[in-house]
């Protein structure tokens, strides 16, 4: 198989092409050309390649560039640079081109190979563009052959199969990402403008441990596994990962917060504020909140939540919303309220937060962590993003359609939008849809601002990586990107799949490590350009510089 650099040696420009093809013809080799889309490179491909490469010395394969190929829409299914990749893998292959023109004619006569080979189906086909380049071929002296038709496959054929066997979900994802307002570099661009934006989270921090552990075994006294530690690594969790993944993204965010005087709450602001977060911290409690987790391999085996009871009194409430004013200050591009339920929220300190922040801030968010009824005390937001099951159990709303529940969260809180997570199955970008009468004899029009007269919209977001090596902080990394591509000028659809693309990026990586934006910008372009549904590839190794636990 063909190292990395010899495979991109392949792969030529125009101008290194006909260079090679005079010195081939210098030194008396024979070239052997083949043209096609080469979409998908199968059985059928290899054959038809090999019997060329027998016919010469030098087999060069030209393909169509995606802006030539007209087999309909959604065609490519790879993009050419990937499809050119391909090919420079054969061993049978020494040079590929990608031929930018809509057929090979020009490059025909410009290369004058010493054999064009093509297909057997070509070989009494009246075509107009293939008798184009057989006339380029032969005025230059060269010879058509048609390749023998032994085993047929066709490429569109397998494409159009596949169109009808894949899962709904990915053609989804394809009709959504040609919408003008979700194309590409448009969400590329929300993403570079994220930099910059004041960003206030509020919410309870978490130490997130991993104990990884030895081959499990069955304890002598009773029939209880026995598991030992070999290693331990120690993660920010609840909103500490939130504001570290705002700082990651290039925001400027301030984390406010409750934590005990312990060195180790020290410790964690210290590394925050090494990352870009500013951290304001009530002083209450006895211990940073900790859940382990244990770990055989990559597979969790058992959890174990180490968190005091906590309650904040009257003077904390009102120290906490000072705190909170202090850090928005003049105004805020965005906050993110983030109720982890371990006691920093009650109802009555949530509604009197979201009243304080709604006319400070540009986009006012929320998230909740388990099945907790400060769901519906968030009020007045611009975004929430639970999950199916919390917005179910916050609503005692188990056998209801999901559009009933999500318009019944929305009707009742007055949010703007809602992405309501269903694991495997992405997500929903629920909407309220404002009235469109102008007014009958009933009555006068609903007011302009009045978003909540009728039932919602729905924009399904399928899952970007359906298969997650560690679930862990997902939604996090969902609701954080999220919320600033809004605070950026994205749309609800745009930031939804910038979420979605923030949550399959941090679905790959064990832990609980801050987002990089150069791999949802890698998630985006992956998907957007081979048009494929991508599962994850390897455990990606959790980066060194996450703190071991104490």
């Amino acid at each position: 198989m063909p190292t990395d650099a010899e495979t991109s040696r392949k792969v030529l420009s125009h101008k290194d092409l006909l260079a090679a093809r005079a010195a081939a013809k210098a030194a008396g080799r024979r070239v052997v050309h083949c043209h096609g889309c080469f979409d998908i490179v199968h059985p059928g491909h290899i054959r038809h390649l090999k019997f060329a490469r027998s016919l010469g010395d030098v087999l060069l394969v030209s393909i169509s560039g995606d802006s030539g190929v007209a087999k309909g829409d959604g065609r490519p299914l790879i993009p050419q640079e990937l499809r050119a990749e391909n090919l420079a893998e054969l061993g049978c292959v020494e040079w590929v081109y990608i031929e930018p023109r809509p057929t090979a004619a020009e490059l025909l006569a410009e290369v004058k190979p010493d054999v064009f080979v093509k297909g057997r189906e070509y070989e009494f086909n009246a075509d107009p563009r293939f008798r184009a380049e057989r006339d380029a071929v032969e005025r230059a002296g060269g010879r058509v052959v048609f390749s023998s038709g032994d085993v047929i496959f066709s490429s569109t054929a397998l494409i159009e199969a596949m169109e009808h066997s894949v899962d709904p979900f990915h053609h989804r994802l394809g009709q959504l990402l040609t919408r003008e307002d979700t194309q590409t570099e448009r969400m590329l661009e929300t993403l570079a403008s994220i930099r910059g934006k004041r960003v206030v989270i509020v919410g309870d921090v978490i130490r997130d441990t991993y104990l990884f552990c030895d081959r499990p075994d069955i304890a002598h006294e009773s029939p209880v596994m026995t598991l030992r530690p070999v290693e331990t690594r120690s993660f920010d969790g609840g909103a500490a990962i939130l504001a570290r993944h705002a700082a990651a993204l290039g925001a400027k965010p301030t984390l406010v917060t409750v934590m005990p005087e312990t060195e180790t709450s020290r410790a964690l602001a210290s590394s925050l504020e090494a990352e870009g977060v500013e951290v304001v911290s009530l002083r209450r409690g006895t211990r940073v909140p900790e859940k382990q987790r244990f770990l055989v391999g990559s597979q969790k085996v058992m959890k174990v939540d180490l968190v005091d009871p906590f309650v904040l009194d009257t003077a904390g409430v009102n120290e906490l919303l000072g705190e909170v004013e202090g850090a928005v200050g003049g105004g805020a591009d965005a906050a993110i309220i983030a109720d982890f339920g371990l006691g920093l929220f009650s109802p009555g300190v949530l509604s009197r937060l979201c009243g304080l922040l709604r006319p400070r801030v540009g986009v006012l968010a929320g998230d909740v962590s388990g099945r907790r009824h400060g769901l519906r005390a968030m009020r007045g937001l611009d975004l929430v993003c639970p999950s199916e099951d919390e917005v179910r159990q916050a609503y005692s709303l188990h056998s209801e359609a999901l559009p009933n529940v999500a318009w019944r969260m929305l009707e009742e809180t007055r949010t703007k939008a809602a992405l309501i997570t269903m694991g495997a199955e992405g997500l929903v970008a629920f909407e309220p849809i404002p009235e469109a009468r102008t007014g009958t004899s009933a009555g006068p029009a609903p007011a302009r601002d009045d978003p909540f007269r009728s039932r919602v919209s729905g924009e399904h977001v399928p899952a970007l990586s359906p298969h997650a090596i560690d679930p862990l902080g997902c939604g996090d990394a969902l609701v954080t990107t999220a919320t600033l591509a809004l605070a950026a000028g994205a749309g609800v659809t745009p930031a939804a799949i910038l979420g979605a693309a923030a949550a399959a990026t941090h679905g790959q990586r064990l832990g609980n490590p801050a987002l990089e934006p150069s791999d949802i910008r890698r998630t985006l372009l992956r998907i957007a350009g081979a048009k494929l549904a991508y599962t994850g590839a390897e455990v990606k190794p959790i980066a060194t510089t996450e703190r071991q636990a104490s």
